[in-house]
């Protein structure tokens, strides 16, 4: 075998190890779970004391993704927000997940706004307050005032995080190939949606992206009093150092104080839901985190949006589906709904499309007897996305963080007046969009772009037709089907995680004397309560290891029959 030719898989061994012992302490506790053996359960503990095989399968995989840090956590919030993916249960087991990083301190901090701003913290800033406001996975806040007399915060990258989120992906990426072969596993798609937090975490880890981002809404609102966006200072941002306005205001989670204070919540719900769909659909680019934390109030009933790390973009085509699945809802328009939710997804080859309708039908059916004030988004969308995933349908990145966004939209609305319906809301939109899908502008949008489209196939159909005819005239056109043959390294890559798995989770049980013991009484050659089933594991992960490495080394591949 060449060194060249040995995967990512194997590289950051220590990181490696880490990962094994977490999962297979909860893959065991998840076997053990199984068992209707009590004092077996309450062997194997959370970080609380509390027994891992009596919590449910989706709280065991939201504590070993927190035991595992940032990166992993990052993972569970990116699949929190796809329950077309893994489901609605566990999809909301996973919004609990909170980054619990401490903050950098004061001296890490200052090196690093010295590094990226070229100048003494104290040269840069007239105050600057080292103890952060908050920190996340990827960076820290600091309230600062400039030299100019500006009060600001300075959002500050967390030391080492690259390195860090750069080993973690590589390490997912090695779990999302092996988790391709487990036939369970690949429905959730792994590697796509590894790739996918890979893209996610590699824009958050860029603070000008969020930099570009606050200027965008800042040109887009600057003529309207009602809203107003952090203006950032360019002067003081890099890539890992953020600059912008401080807005003082009061935060939409604070309600007896907006009580107090005299706000109309109904009325604030209200304009605030407008100026999302507004951006959502009307521009087709919206801040994608409304949740009460990241809206203030201000003085004038202005609305303050904060935190625009996650932004969310559509373009013509996909905001056109967007606004007929919810004319199809709004309209309970059973087979319209259906043919959206094809069009939209990814569908497996083998789709019943017909039983997909049943199932669309009997959604709409729930619903339509509903009033319309009571009738609540967050669970229509919910209960769609459960049929979606059952049909394995996945849904495109984008569809997936809007209908989130609207989710979240919808609870920071019943959070400020328990009357307030975003559906509602969505009626005059709904006859808004079928005005404006029939307005001449669009229409001549459409048929440009069909223009260029048949214009393009046009020029290149008849040169590949001719082509393909020519082939056949000379008896060279073929079908080929290529079998690239990859099964001994496939099988030699997982028997070799199998086997450190096994011998990790062997000699974990083994240490901690798990029952049924051996010589559990007494001592025998030095032995005492041996735990059977870990001193198995080890014995059987040992001639495991012992095989890999004779067909290593007798030609590089398992069960070579050349």
């Amino acid at each position: 075998m060449r060194i060249t030719t040995i995967p990512h898989i194997y590289r950051n061994v220590k990181r490696w190890t880490e990962i094994l012992s977490v999962l297979s302490k909860y893959g065991l506790a998840d076997w053990i779970s199984r068992l209707n053996i009590d004092f077996v359960k309450d062997r194997l503990k959370d970080r609380e004391g509390e027994a891992l095989a009596r919590h449910t399968p989706e709280k065991r995989i939201r504590l070993a993704l927190t035991e595992l840090g940032p990166t992993f956590i990052k993972l569970g919030q990116l699949l929190s927000t796809r329950p077309d993916l893994v489901g609605v249960q566990l999809a909301e087991e996973l919004k609990q997940l909170q980054a619990d990083v401490p903050a950098d301190p004061p001296d890490l901090v200052s090196t690093l706004i010295e590094e990226e701003l070229g100048q003494p913290v104290d040269e840069l800033f007239a105050e600057f307050d080292g103890t952060a406001l908050a920190s996340a996975s990827i960076g820290q806040i600091h309230a600062a005032r400039l030299v100019t007399g500006e009060n600001v915060v300075v959002k500050v990258q967390h030391a080492g995080i690259e390195n860090t989120v750069r080993e973690d992906l590589d390490v997912l990426t090695g779990l999302a190939l092996l988790a391709e072969r487990v036939p369970e596993l690949a429905a959730y798609r792994p590697s796509a949606t590894v790739a996918e937090m890979g893209r996610v975490l590699r824009r958050e880890l860029d603070f000008g992206r969020e930099e570009r981002n606050l200027q965008q809404f800042s040109a887009r609102y600057k003529d309207d009093p009602t809203v107003h966006i952090p203006q950032p200072y360019t002067e003081y941002c890099t890539a890992r150092v953020l600059t912008m306005e401080r807005v003082e205001g009061i935060k939409l989670e604070e309600k007896p104080r907006l009580l107090a204070e005299g706000f109309d919540l109904e009325e604030v719900a209200r304009r605030g839901a407008k100026l999302y769909l507004d951006m959502i659909f009307e521009q087709g680019f919206y801040h994608a985190d409304p949740h009460p934390g990241n809206l203030l109030l201000l003085p004038g009933n202005c609305i303050g949006l904060l935190d625009f790390g996650m932004v969310g973009r559509l373009e013509e085509r996909l905001r056109e589906d967007i606004e007929e699945m919810l004319l199809a809802i709004t309209s309970r328009d059973v087979p319209l709904l259906t043919s959206v939710i094809v069009r939209i997804g990814e569908s497996p080859a083998d789709l019943d499309e017909r039983a997909l309708a049943a199932d669309v039908a009997d959604f709409l059916g729930d619903y339509a007897s509903q009033p319309l004030e009571h009738l609540q988004l967050g669970p229509a969308l919910s209960d769609m996305t459960q049929i979606i995933h059952g049909y394995k349908i996945k849904l495109p990145p984008q569809v997936a963080m809007l209908l989130k966004t609207l989710v979240t939209l919808e609870g920071t609305g019943k959070l400020l007046s328990p009357s307030f319906s975003l559906i509602e809301l969505l009626q005059p939109l709904h006859r808004r969009l079928l005005l404006r899908r029939l307005s001449p502008q669009r229409q001549l949008r459409k048929f440009m772009r069909f223009y260029v489209e048949a214009e393009r196939l046009a020029e290149i159909l008849p040169r590949r037709l001719t082509e393909i005819l020519e082939q056949i005239q000379a008896g060279k056109f073929d079908v080929h089907l290529y079998h690239r043959a990859l099964e001994p390294s496939v099988n030699r890559l997982v028997l070799g995680l199998l086997t450190s798995a096994l011998f990790l989770g062997s000699a974990w049980v083994l240490s901690n004397k798990v029952p049924p013991l051996l010589f559990p009484t007494h001592t025998y050659l030095g032995f005492h309560q041996i735990s059977i089933l870990g001193l198995s594991g080890c014995l059987v992960s040992i001639l495991m290891g012992l095989r890999l490495l004779r067909a290593i080394g007798k030609s590089g591949h398992l069960d070579s029959k050349d």
